[in-house]
């Protein structure tokens, strides 16, 4: 499945142009501050398998008021770099390949 154009982001990690996207208004989960922030990132010429990045953050439109910082394109490239050394090929036709950086994600109950 491919990005929406509208709204992302692109990005050049080791010569390679990506496109990455945020989820402009928070799941019903990371709007209670429950689940963390995630992204996508697809390839930018050749879209084959997405990246699904969930990160240790809280989506910054929470509605609970938890103190969120933004996703910089240094993490953005930095998920992309660990994610290729774990197996995404991003070329490649298939389903979403996820990626789970949550360690150390605060629940908020």
């Amino acid at each position: 499945m491919a990005l929406v154009k509208k709204g992302s982001r692109r990005i050049v990690v080791d010569g390679t142009t990506y496109r990455w996207r945020l989820r402009g208004r928070p799941t019903y989960s990371q709007g209670m501050a429950w689940r963390p922030l995630t992204f996508a990132v697809e390839h930018a010429e050749t879209p084959g398998t997405t990246l699904v990045i969930t990160t240790n953050k809280p989506h910054s439109a929470n509605w609970i008021g938890t103190a969120a910082v933004p996703v910089l394109p240094s993490e953005v490239a930095a998920s992309i770099r660990a994610a290729r050394a774990v197996g995404w090929v991003a070329e490649n036709p298939g389903s979403p390949f996820h990626f789970d950086q949550s360690e150390g994600f605060i629940l908020f109950s």
